[in-house]
């Protein structure tokens, strides 16, 4: 218990004190837990914007300054030199593995990357121009059928589970795109690494070395993200004692609202309605018009207040995925490049510091691979699959956890009196 306190005057003859916690970094957090139970009120934060839910270690974000944090870890030397297992690791254990974990998680991972053929028949079921979205939801949820009960007090049965679903979902996202695009699915290689094995599952043959490594720089890059909609929704269902993969199935379609995991999309999207870099002043104006509907997608941040860390790899990533590919005369690039540099030169941008984020190059990169504007939000869940599941076993890990229940300000009617329809004035 802290020693901290904070008082409150509730009114003239009643004072209260609440305990304050230290974190890590961040603001300090006032307990008011004792606020509703003991005293007769509730604190009112619509989108939660100043209420820490629960209390965590495994990723950090310091919005005004532009840090990111993986267990303590910087994003940007895990973006440039770790590899995808590393952060898997890193995530669920709170430490980076040595050479010999790193060598048997990796074998497990390829080991389990194989599906039960029944997932396969489950798929053929979806019409071919459905959302990839609702498949890989169909095909986690249908999956906890064959993989069977997880006892959720184990932590040796929950690690387990984690480890199937991350070896998994690269196999399971993959097949949601072989059969949109009305292609035979392809098994795994367990030859091939994390990233570079998804994108031979995808396409069918082995990835260059240029390509693996944008791929698993993306997957480092959308590991987790701390509190968001889709972790926080993960945490929610598994509060109430869901087995692992309905908590990752709700994560699922939390991410992929327009405003969450489908930003990526809608910013290829408004790159496209743009069109040409001459046409640029002309949408700047429009963003800039507070009349008009249009916005920069891929500018700005909940979080952020200063640049997204995760953006100044991403664009690496954009770079060289277009230069091993031969498409860096890419007119969508050439919007981008020249987009950026107008907003970022254009005062009203820089005054609500409305800088380039992950989402900005994302789309152009995954396009650049091959990956269809359908996959970007399942190639985000396929990645920030650990992340959901390191908070979800996180939770599960505190023996004190209660379901999560949030409170109301109810401004419905008072108690009415029924009156039977036949009796009502028309």
């Amino acid at each position: 218990m802290s020693n901290d306190k904070i008082k409150l005057e509730l009114n003239s003859d009643e004072t209260v004190e609440f305990p304050v916690y230290q974190p890590t970094y961040g603001y300090p957090v006032i307990d008011v837990r004792s606020l509703g139970t003991g005293h007769g009120y509730y604190t009112f934060d619509p989108g939660f914007l100043a209420t820490a839910a629960c209390e965590s270690k495994v990723t950090y974000i310091n919005g005004a300054e532009g840090v990111l944090l993986y267990g303590g870890y910087p994003i940007e030397p895990l973006a440039e030199k770790a590899h995808y297992v590393e952060i898997i690791h890193l995530l669920i254990h709170g430490e980076l593995p040595n050479q010999q974990q790193f060598q048997q998680l990796s074998k497990t991972l390829a080991e389990q990357a194989d599906v039960p053929t029944q997932l396969h028949t489950v798929l053929k079921a979806f019409p071919h121009d459905g959302h990839p979205m609702a498949m890989l939801m169909a095909l986690v949820t249908t999956y906890q059928s064959y993989y069977g009960a997880v006892d959720l007090k184990n932590a040796d049965e929950r690690y387990a589970a984690m480890i199937d679903l991350i070896a998994k979902i690269p196999t399971l996202a993959a097949m949601c795109y072989r059969h949109f695009s009305q292609q035979d699915f392809i098994a795994p290689d367990s030859s091939l690494d994390y990233a570079a094995n998804f994108l031979y599952m995808m396409f069918g043959k082995k990835p260059s070395a240029e390509l693996s490594l944008a791929m698993n720089r993306l997957f480092v890059l959308h590991a987790d993200h701390e509190q968001n909609a889709s972790t926080s929704t993960v945490r929610m269902v598994g509060s109430t004692g869901v087995n692992p993969f309905a908590a990752i199935a709700a994560g699922i379609a939390a991410l992929w609202g327009p405003a969450h995991g489908g930003a990526n999309e809608a910013c290829l999207n408004m790159l496209r309605k743009i069109g040409s870099v001459d046409r640029i002043p002309e949408f700047i104006a429009k963003a800039k018009d507070k009349n008009d509907p249009f916005k920069l997608m891929g500018f700005g941040h909940r979080v952020y207040k200063n640049r997204d860390p995760r953006a100044t790899f991403m664009k690496i990533s954009c770079d060289d995925v277009l230069k091993a590919t031969g498409n860096e005369d890419s007119p969508l690039l050439k919007v981008a490049v020249a987009l950026e540099k107008a907003a970022l030169a254009d005062q009203y941008f820089v005054d609500r510091k409305l800088f380039p984020n992950v989402d900005f190059y994302s789309g152009i990169t995954q396009t650049a691979l091959g990956i269809p504007e359908k996959m970007f939000t399942v190639v985000f869940a396929l990645a920030r699959t650990t992340g959901w599941l390191a908070q979800w076993n996180e939770l599960l890990s505190d023996p004190s956890y209660k379901i999560y229940r949030p409170r109301q300000l109810y401004k419905g009617p008072k108690e009415r009196d029924y009156v039977p329809l036949a009796e009502r004035k028309n």
